[in-house]
Protein backbone atom coordinates (compact mmCIF):
# COMPACT_ATOMS: atom_id res chain seq x y z
CA UNK A 1 0.00 0.00 0.00
CA UNK A 2 1.31 3.86 -0.31
CA UNK A 3 0.75 6.44 1.36
CA UNK A 4 -1.07 9.54 -0.04
CA UNK A 5 -2.41 12.77 1.08
CA UNK A 6 -5.93 13.37 1.57
CA UNK A 7 -7.69 15.23 -0.97
CA UNK A 8 -9.36 18.10 -0.01
CA UNK A 9 -10.69 19.32 -3.58
CA UNK A 10 -9.09 22.74 -3.27
CA UNK A 11 -6.97 23.76 -5.70
CA UNK A 12 -3.65 26.02 -4.87
CA UNK A 13 -2.64 29.12 -6.29
CA UNK A 14 0.44 28.70 -8.36
CA UNK A 15 3.90 28.85 -6.66
CA UNK A 16 2.29 27.97 -2.88
CA UNK A 17 1.81 24.38 -1.41
CA UNK A 18 -1.47 23.28 -0.78
CA UNK A 19 -2.80 24.13 1.99
CA UNK A 20 -3.30 20.64 4.60
CA UNK A 21 -6.85 20.11 6.12
CA UNK A 22 -6.73 20.83 9.92
CA UNK A 23 -7.84 16.95 10.91
CA UNK A 24 -4.73 15.82 8.63
CA UNK A 25 -2.47 17.78 10.76
CA UNK A 26 -3.82 15.88 14.03
CA UNK A 27 -2.86 12.93 11.81
CA UNK A 28 -6.56 11.81 11.37
CA UNK A 29 -6.94 11.91 7.85
CA UNK A 30 -9.52 14.55 6.32
CA UNK A 31 -11.09 12.09 3.93
CA UNK A 32 -12.07 9.76 6.44
CA UNK A 33 -13.37 11.34 8.91
CA UNK A 34 -17.09 9.91 8.85
CA UNK A 35 -15.42 6.76 8.56
CA UNK A 36 -13.74 7.36 12.27
CA UNK A 37 -17.22 8.17 13.53
CA UNK A 38 -18.70 5.20 12.19
CA UNK A 39 -16.65 2.91 13.89
CA UNK A 40 -16.74 4.59 16.82
CA UNK A 41 -20.25 3.89 16.62
CA UNK A 42 -20.03 0.41 15.45
CA UNK A 43 -17.48 -0.72 18.57
CA UNK A 44 -19.94 0.69 20.91
CA UNK A 45 -22.99 -1.92 19.71
CA UNK A 46 -20.06 -4.57 19.66
CA UNK A 47 -18.73 -3.17 23.12
CA UNK A 48 -22.17 -3.11 24.55
CA UNK A 49 -21.90 -7.17 25.92
CA UNK A 50 -18.05 -7.07 26.45
CA UNK A 51 -18.90 -6.66 30.52
CA UNK A 52 -21.72 -9.15 30.91
CA UNK A 53 -21.69 -11.53 28.68
CA UNK A 54 -19.56 -14.36 30.23
CA UNK A 55 -22.07 -14.17 33.41
CA UNK A 56 -24.90 -13.62 30.74
CA UNK A 57 -24.08 -17.15 29.36
CA UNK A 58 -23.06 -18.77 32.56
CA UNK A 59 -26.86 -18.28 33.56
CA UNK A 60 -28.39 -19.27 30.52
CA UNK A 61 -26.61 -22.86 31.43
CA UNK A 62 -27.66 -22.47 34.80
CA UNK A 63 -24.72 -20.38 36.93
CA UNK A 64 -22.19 -22.10 39.25
CA UNK A 65 -18.64 -21.56 38.79
CA UNK A 66 -18.05 -24.84 36.46
CA UNK A 67 -20.73 -22.78 34.01
CA UNK A 68 -18.49 -19.60 34.51
CA UNK A 69 -15.12 -21.59 32.89
CA UNK A 70 -17.74 -23.20 30.49
CA UNK A 71 -18.44 -19.30 29.38
CA UNK A 72 -14.60 -18.84 29.01
CA UNK A 73 -14.37 -21.86 26.83
CA UNK A 74 -16.86 -20.53 24.37
CA UNK A 75 -15.71 -17.21 24.25
CA UNK A 76 -12.19 -18.35 23.91
CA UNK A 77 -13.66 -20.08 20.59
CA UNK A 78 -15.43 -16.41 19.67
CA UNK A 79 -11.52 -14.85 20.33
CA UNK A 80 -10.33 -17.81 17.86
CA UNK A 81 -12.70 -16.57 15.42
CA UNK A 82 -11.64 -13.29 15.98
CA UNK A 83 -7.94 -13.84 15.47
CA UNK A 84 -8.66 -15.43 12.04
CA UNK A 85 -11.00 -12.39 11.63
CA UNK A 86 -8.43 -10.08 11.79
CA UNK A 87 -5.95 -11.42 9.66
CA UNK A 88 -8.48 -11.68 6.93
CA UNK A 89 -9.40 -8.42 7.56
CA UNK A 90 -5.84 -6.77 6.72
CA UNK A 91 -5.46 -9.71 3.35
CA UNK A 92 -8.96 -9.15 2.12
CA UNK A 93 -8.51 -5.60 2.09
CA UNK A 94 -5.39 -5.86 -0.03
CA UNK A 95 -6.90 -7.63 -2.10
CA UNK A 96 -10.79 -6.59 -2.82
CA UNK A 97 -10.17 -2.71 -1.06
CA UNK A 98 -11.27 -2.03 2.66
CA UNK A 99 -15.03 -1.10 1.99
CA UNK A 100 -16.12 -4.33 1.11
CA UNK A 101 -14.64 -6.27 3.89
CA UNK A 102 -16.12 -3.71 6.04
CA UNK A 103 -19.82 -4.58 4.24
CA UNK A 104 -19.06 -8.16 4.76
CA UNK A 105 -17.76 -7.64 8.84
CA UNK A 106 -21.39 -6.19 9.08
CA UNK A 107 -23.45 -9.17 7.40
CA UNK A 108 -21.59 -11.66 9.70
CA UNK A 109 -22.12 -9.44 12.95
CA UNK A 110 -25.59 -8.96 12.52
CA UNK A 111 -26.49 -12.74 11.17
CA UNK A 112 -24.60 -14.48 13.92
CA UNK A 113 -25.81 -11.96 16.42
CA UNK A 114 -29.12 -12.90 15.92
CA UNK A 115 -27.66 -16.37 15.87
CA UNK A 116 -26.54 -16.34 19.17
CA UNK A 117 -29.42 -15.20 20.63
CA UNK A 118 -31.62 -17.58 19.41
CA UNK A 119 -29.03 -20.60 20.50
CA UNK A 120 -29.09 -19.19 24.66
CA UNK A 121 -32.82 -20.05 24.17
CA UNK A 122 -31.87 -23.79 23.64
CA UNK A 123 -29.90 -24.78 26.49
CA UNK A 124 -27.36 -26.33 23.71
CA UNK A 125 -23.61 -24.98 24.58
CA UNK A 126 -22.53 -26.91 20.62
CA UNK A 127 -25.43 -24.21 19.14
CA UNK A 128 -24.64 -20.98 21.90
CA UNK A 129 -20.96 -22.04 21.08
CA UNK A 130 -20.96 -22.17 17.15
CA UNK A 131 -22.71 -18.92 16.69
CA UNK A 132 -21.04 -17.13 18.69
CA UNK A 133 -17.19 -18.33 17.16
CA UNK A 134 -18.93 -17.51 13.63
CA UNK A 135 -20.27 -13.82 14.96
CA UNK A 136 -16.31 -13.18 16.27
CA UNK A 137 -15.42 -12.77 12.31
CA UNK A 138 -17.58 -9.73 12.19
CA UNK A 139 -16.45 -7.00 14.35
CA UNK A 140 -12.52 -7.42 13.00
CA UNK A 141 -13.13 -7.63 9.27
CA UNK A 142 -15.62 -4.15 10.16
CA UNK A 143 -12.92 -2.08 11.60
CA UNK A 144 -9.44 -3.33 10.95
CA UNK A 145 -10.33 -3.07 7.45
CA UNK A 146 -10.60 0.98 7.99
CA UNK A 147 -7.23 0.30 10.06
CA UNK A 148 -5.38 -0.69 6.62
CA UNK A 149 -7.55 2.27 4.48
CA UNK A 150 -6.27 4.31 6.99
CA UNK A 151 -2.60 3.56 6.49
CA UNK A 152 -3.08 3.71 2.98
CA UNK A 153 -3.87 7.40 3.43
CA UNK A 154 -2.06 9.00 6.31
CA UNK A 155 1.39 10.75 5.63
CA UNK A 156 4.11 8.45 7.36
CA UNK A 157 5.12 11.00 8.79
CA UNK A 158 1.79 11.37 11.25
CA UNK A 159 1.46 7.30 11.36
CA UNK A 160 1.49 6.71 14.93
CA UNK A 161 -0.71 9.61 15.47
CA UNK A 162 -3.26 8.30 13.20
CA UNK A 163 -3.08 5.00 14.62
CA UNK A 164 -3.72 6.40 18.01
CA UNK A 165 -6.86 8.16 16.26
CA UNK A 166 -8.14 4.70 15.12
CA UNK A 167 -7.92 3.49 18.72
CA UNK A 168 -9.68 6.49 20.40
CA UNK A 169 -12.49 5.78 18.46
CA UNK A 170 -11.57 1.71 18.73
CA UNK A 171 -11.83 1.65 22.24
CA UNK A 172 -14.32 4.57 22.50
CA UNK A 173 -16.91 1.74 21.69
CA UNK A 174 -15.42 -1.65 23.05
CA UNK A 175 -15.87 -1.35 26.51
CA UNK A 176 -16.32 2.33 27.22
CA UNK A 177 -19.20 3.77 25.56
CA UNK A 178 -20.57 0.38 25.09
CA UNK A 179 -20.24 -0.61 28.92
CA UNK A 180 -22.65 3.16 29.73
CA UNK A 181 -25.07 1.86 27.08
CA UNK A 182 -24.92 -1.48 28.79
CA UNK A 183 -25.16 0.19 32.16
CA UNK A 184 -28.50 2.86 30.70
CA UNK A 185 -30.30 0.17 29.42
CA UNK A 186 -29.99 -2.92 31.39
CA UNK A 187 -32.31 -1.57 34.22
CA UNK A 188 -34.37 -0.39 31.77
CA UNK A 189 -35.04 -3.20 29.91
CA UNK A 190 -36.28 -5.32 32.54
CA UNK A 191 -32.72 -5.94 34.61
CA UNK A 192 -31.09 -9.31 35.29
CA UNK A 193 -31.00 -11.83 32.31
CA UNK A 194 -34.02 -10.50 30.52
CA UNK A 195 -32.45 -7.18 30.96
CA UNK A 196 -29.30 -8.07 29.55
CA UNK A 197 -30.65 -10.52 26.44
CA UNK A 198 -32.98 -7.32 24.97
CA UNK A 199 -30.02 -4.88 25.46
CA UNK A 200 -28.01 -7.46 23.34
CA UNK A 201 -30.65 -6.66 20.71
CA UNK A 202 -30.62 -3.42 20.81
CA UNK A 203 -26.96 -3.70 20.14
CA UNK A 204 -28.06 -5.06 16.79
CA UNK A 205 -29.45 -1.70 15.98
CA UNK A 206 -26.37 0.26 17.01
CA UNK A 207 -24.11 -1.88 15.09
CA UNK A 208 -25.99 -1.12 11.99
CA UNK A 209 -26.08 2.60 12.42
CA UNK A 210 -22.58 2.68 12.85
CA UNK A 211 -21.78 0.71 9.50
CA UNK A 212 -24.10 3.31 8.28
CA UNK A 213 -21.70 6.15 9.10
CA UNK A 214 -19.21 4.66 7.67
CA UNK A 215 -20.79 3.19 4.49
CA UNK A 216 -22.69 6.12 3.44
CA UNK A 217 -20.23 9.19 5.29
CA UNK A 218 -16.67 7.99 3.12
CA UNK A 219 -16.03 8.04 -0.29
CA UNK A 220 -12.27 7.87 -0.29
CA UNK A 221 -11.16 6.28 -3.25
CA UNK A 222 -8.72 3.79 -1.65
CA UNK A 223 -11.15 2.09 0.16
CA UNK A 224 -12.95 0.58 -3.66
CA UNK A 225 -9.51 -0.45 -5.08
CA UNK A 226 -7.09 -3.69 -5.06
CA UNK A 227 -4.19 -1.87 -2.60
CA UNK A 228 -1.89 -5.24 -3.05
CA UNK A 229 0.64 -5.12 -6.21
CA UNK A 230 -0.63 -5.94 -9.60
CA UNK A 231 0.45 -9.36 -10.83
CA UNK A 232 0.25 -10.99 -7.33
CA UNK A 233 -2.41 -14.02 -7.20
CA UNK A 234 -5.25 -13.68 -4.90
CA UNK A 235 -3.52 -16.94 -2.76
CA UNK A 236 -0.08 -14.50 -2.40
CA UNK A 237 -1.48 -12.04 -1.35
CA UNK A 238 -4.12 -13.63 1.29
CA UNK A 239 -0.96 -16.00 2.39
CA UNK A 240 1.94 -12.88 1.95
CA UNK A 241 1.36 -12.02 6.04
CA UNK A 242 2.23 -15.38 6.76
CA UNK A 243 4.82 -15.20 4.76
CA UNK A 244 6.70 -12.20 6.29
CA UNK A 245 6.03 -13.46 9.20
CA UNK A 246 8.02 -16.69 8.95
CA UNK A 247 10.81 -14.57 6.52
CA UNK A 248 11.34 -11.49 8.70
CA UNK A 249 11.96 -11.79 12.46
CA UNK A 250 10.96 -8.24 13.12
CA UNK A 251 7.60 -8.50 12.19
CA UNK A 252 7.41 -11.67 13.84
CA UNK A 253 8.46 -9.55 17.36
CA UNK A 254 6.32 -7.39 16.79
CA UNK A 255 3.73 -9.08 15.87
CA UNK A 256 4.06 -11.39 18.89
CA UNK A 257 3.95 -8.03 20.98
CA UNK A 258 0.83 -6.54 19.66
CA UNK A 259 -0.64 -10.03 20.86
CA UNK A 260 0.47 -9.50 24.43
CA UNK A 261 -0.83 -5.96 24.38
CA UNK A 262 -4.26 -5.95 25.12
CA UNK A 263 -4.42 -9.49 26.22
CA UNK A 264 -5.01 -8.52 30.18
CA UNK A 265 -7.50 -6.68 28.99
CA UNK A 266 -9.85 -9.42 27.51
CA UNK A 267 -8.97 -11.52 30.30
CA UNK A 268 -10.14 -9.07 32.84
CA UNK A 269 -13.30 -8.97 31.29
CA UNK A 270 -14.16 -12.36 31.64
CA UNK A 271 -12.79 -12.87 35.49
CA UNK A 272 -13.69 -9.00 37.13
CA UNK A 273 -17.25 -9.01 36.04
CA UNK A 274 -17.78 -11.80 38.64
CA UNK A 275 -15.20 -11.26 41.27
CA UNK A 276 -15.99 -6.89 41.26
CA UNK A 277 -19.92 -7.20 40.93
CA UNK A 278 -20.56 -10.05 43.39
CA UNK A 279 -17.43 -11.48 45.92
CA UNK A 280 -16.26 -7.96 46.35
CA UNK A 281 -20.27 -6.31 46.82
CA UNK A 282 -20.22 -3.34 44.03
CA UNK A 283 -23.17 -4.70 41.80
CA UNK A 284 -22.96 -5.17 37.78
CA UNK A 285 -24.34 -1.31 37.69
CA UNK A 286 -20.55 0.03 39.46
CA UNK A 287 -18.77 -2.44 37.69
CA UNK A 288 -19.81 -1.43 33.92
CA UNK A 289 -19.39 2.28 35.46
CA UNK A 290 -15.95 0.77 36.47
CA UNK A 291 -15.14 -0.32 32.88
CA UNK A 292 -16.56 2.98 31.23
CA UNK A 293 -14.11 5.09 33.60
CA UNK A 294 -10.73 2.89 33.27
CA UNK A 295 -11.06 3.05 29.41
CA UNK A 296 -12.24 6.46 28.91
CA UNK A 297 -8.44 6.92 30.41
CA UNK A 298 -7.45 4.89 27.39
CA UNK A 299 -8.90 7.27 25.03
CA UNK A 300 -8.06 9.91 26.25
CA UNK A 301 -4.45 9.18 25.69
CA UNK A 302 -4.47 6.78 22.83
CA UNK A 303 -3.86 9.71 20.45
CA UNK A 304 -1.48 11.66 23.15
CA UNK A 305 0.72 8.43 23.10
CA UNK A 306 0.70 7.75 19.42
CA UNK A 307 1.69 11.93 18.60
CA UNK A 308 4.45 11.19 22.07
CA UNK A 309 5.38 8.21 19.93
CA UNK A 310 6.20 10.44 16.66
CA UNK A 311 8.15 12.38 18.63
CA UNK A 312 10.58 10.21 21.41
CA UNK A 313 10.56 7.14 19.12
CA UNK A 314 7.95 4.82 18.87
CA UNK A 315 9.68 1.84 20.35
CA UNK A 316 10.57 3.51 23.39
CA UNK A 317 7.25 4.35 23.99
CA UNK A 318 5.89 0.73 23.97
CA UNK A 319 8.26 -0.66 25.82
CA UNK A 320 8.07 2.19 29.05
CA UNK A 321 5.05 3.23 28.70
CA UNK A 322 3.01 0.33 26.97
CA UNK A 323 4.49 -2.40 28.30
CA UNK A 324 6.39 -1.57 31.63
CA UNK A 325 3.55 0.63 32.87
CA UNK A 326 0.37 -1.79 31.87
CA UNK A 327 1.80 -4.52 34.03
CA UNK A 328 1.83 -2.08 37.39
CA UNK A 329 -1.15 -0.86 36.25
CA UNK A 330 -2.65 -4.13 36.08
CA UNK A 331 -1.17 -5.23 39.30
CA UNK A 332 -2.83 -2.17 40.92
CA UNK A 333 -6.35 -2.73 39.23
CA UNK A 334 -6.35 -6.16 40.98
CA UNK A 335 -4.76 -5.66 44.36
CA UNK A 336 -6.53 -2.61 45.30
CA UNK A 337 -10.01 -3.31 44.81
CA UNK A 338 -8.58 -6.78 47.46
CA UNK A 339 -7.69 -4.08 49.91
CA UNK A 340 -10.09 -1.84 50.27
CA UNK A 341 -13.19 -2.58 52.09
CA UNK A 342 -15.59 -5.14 49.93
CA UNK A 343 -18.52 -2.43 48.79
CA UNK A 344 -17.50 0.62 50.64
CA UNK A 345 -18.01 3.63 48.30
CA UNK A 346 -14.05 4.96 48.97
CA UNK A 347 -13.27 1.75 48.20
CA UNK A 348 -14.76 1.54 44.94
CA UNK A 349 -13.37 5.33 43.83
CA UNK A 350 -9.76 3.86 44.68
CA UNK A 351 -10.45 0.94 42.64
CA UNK A 352 -11.99 2.82 39.63
CA UNK A 353 -8.60 5.10 39.89
CA UNK A 354 -6.37 2.25 40.32
CA UNK A 355 -8.06 0.16 36.74
CA UNK A 356 -7.69 3.73 35.42
CA UNK A 357 -3.78 3.07 35.56
CA UNK A 358 -3.73 0.51 33.76
CA UNK A 359 -6.23 1.72 31.30
CA UNK A 360 -4.29 4.80 30.54
CA UNK A 361 -0.89 3.13 29.91
CA UNK A 362 -2.34 0.72 27.81
CA UNK A 363 -2.08 3.59 25.37
CA UNK A 364 1.40 3.30 25.25
CA UNK A 365 1.30 0.28 22.67
CA UNK A 366 -0.49 2.53 20.31
CA UNK A 367 2.91 3.03 18.13
CA UNK A 368 2.85 -1.12 17.20
CA UNK A 369 0.80 0.30 14.72
CA UNK A 370 3.23 2.73 12.55
CA UNK A 371 5.85 0.23 13.51
CA UNK A 372 4.67 -2.86 11.57
CA UNK A 373 4.42 -1.51 8.71
CA UNK A 374 7.45 0.45 8.91
CA UNK A 375 9.85 -2.81 9.70
CA UNK A 376 8.80 -3.44 5.91
CA UNK A 377 7.91 -0.89 3.67
CA UNK A 378 7.70 -3.16 0.51
CA UNK A 379 4.88 -5.22 2.36
CA UNK A 380 2.70 -2.65 4.40
CA UNK A 381 -0.04 -4.55 3.51
CA UNK A 382 1.37 -8.21 4.66
CA UNK A 383 2.69 -6.55 7.22
CA UNK A 384 -0.66 -4.89 8.26
CA UNK A 385 -2.22 -8.14 7.74
CA UNK A 386 -0.42 -9.24 10.63
CA UNK A 387 -0.88 -6.36 12.97
CA UNK A 388 -4.25 -6.63 12.94
CA UNK A 389 -3.95 -10.46 13.13
CA UNK A 390 -2.11 -9.53 16.69
CA UNK A 391 -4.67 -7.40 17.63
CA UNK A 392 -7.84 -9.34 17.13
CA UNK A 393 -5.46 -12.59 18.71
CA UNK A 394 -5.30 -10.45 22.05
CA UNK A 395 -8.82 -11.49 22.59
CA UNK A 396 -7.80 -15.24 21.93
CA UNK A 397 -4.84 -14.74 24.17
CA UNK A 398 -6.48 -12.73 26.87
CA UNK A 399 -9.57 -15.72 27.13
CA UNK A 400 -7.13 -18.90 26.14
CA UNK A 401 -4.78 -17.75 29.34
CA UNK A 402 -7.93 -17.82 31.09
CA UNK A 403 -9.44 -20.58 30.16
CA UNK A 404 -5.97 -22.61 30.81
CA UNK A 405 -4.05 -21.15 34.33
CA UNK A 406 -8.28 -20.33 36.15
CA UNK A 407 -8.76 -24.42 36.92
CA UNK A 408 -5.65 -24.55 38.62
CA UNK A 409 -4.35 -20.71 39.43
CA UNK A 410 -7.30 -18.79 40.58
CA UNK A 411 -7.80 -15.37 38.74
CA UNK A 412 -4.93 -14.11 41.05
CA UNK A 413 -2.71 -17.15 38.74
CA UNK A 414 -3.82 -15.45 35.29
CA UNK A 415 -3.33 -11.49 36.82
CA UNK A 416 0.11 -12.95 36.99
CA UNK A 417 0.52 -14.64 34.03
CA UNK A 418 -0.34 -11.96 32.30
CA UNK A 419 2.39 -9.81 33.97
CA UNK A 420 4.69 -12.55 32.92
CA UNK A 421 3.51 -12.16 29.23
CA UNK A 422 3.93 -8.50 29.41
CA UNK A 423 8.04 -9.24 30.38
CA UNK A 424 8.13 -11.54 27.27
CA UNK A 425 7.18 -8.17 25.59
CA UNK A 426 9.99 -6.35 27.08
CA UNK A 427 12.81 -8.63 25.77
CA UNK A 428 11.10 -8.99 22.42
CA UNK A 429 10.97 -4.70 21.82
CA UNK A 430 14.84 -5.03 21.81
CA UNK A 431 14.50 -6.43 18.46
CA UNK A 432 12.67 -3.53 16.77
CA UNK A 433 15.02 -1.56 15.02
CA UNK A 434 13.16 0.71 13.02
CA UNK A 435 13.58 3.77 10.51
CA UNK A 436 10.98 6.10 11.93
CA UNK A 437 11.19 9.02 9.61
CA UNK A 438 9.98 12.05 11.99
CA UNK A 439 13.45 11.37 13.85
CA UNK A 440 15.79 9.76 11.23
CA UNK A 441 14.90 11.61 8.18
CA UNK A 442 13.83 10.05 4.65
CA UNK A 443 14.32 6.63 3.89
CA UNK A 444 18.13 6.71 1.41
CA UNK A 445 17.76 2.95 0.50
CA UNK A 446 15.59 -0.04 0.62
CA UNK A 447 14.89 -0.58 4.43
CA UNK A 448 12.97 -3.86 3.36
CA UNK A 449 15.44 -6.80 4.50
CA UNK A 450 16.21 -10.29 2.89
CA UNK A 451 14.00 -11.02 5.75
CA UNK A 452 10.96 -9.86 3.66
CA UNK A 453 9.29 -12.72 1.58
CA UNK A 454 10.04 -12.80 -2.64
Amino acid sequence: MSSVPSETGAVPAPGTAPREPFLDRLGLPHALRWGFLGVLVFMTGNGVESNFVSPHIAKAFGGGDSMINLAATIITMYSLAVLVGSYLAGALSDLWGPRRVMALGFAVWVVFEIAFLLALETDSSFLVGSAYFLRGFGFPLFAFAFLVWVNAVVDKRRNGAAVGWFYVMFTGGLPTLGSLVAAFLIPRLGGDFSGEKWTMIASTVIVAIGFCIAWFGVKERHGSIRLAPEGESAGAVISSGLRLTFTNKRIAMGFLTRLINTAPEFGMFIILPNVIAVQLGWGQSRWLIMTAVVYAGNILFNAAFGALGDKVGWVRTVRWFGIVGSAIGLLLWWYVPHIVPAGSDWGFVVSVAAGTVFGILLAGFVPLGAIMPAIAPKHTGAAMAMYTTAAGGATFLGSAVVAIVRPWGGNVGVVWAFVLLYACAFTMTFFLKVHQPSLHGPVEHDADSAESPA
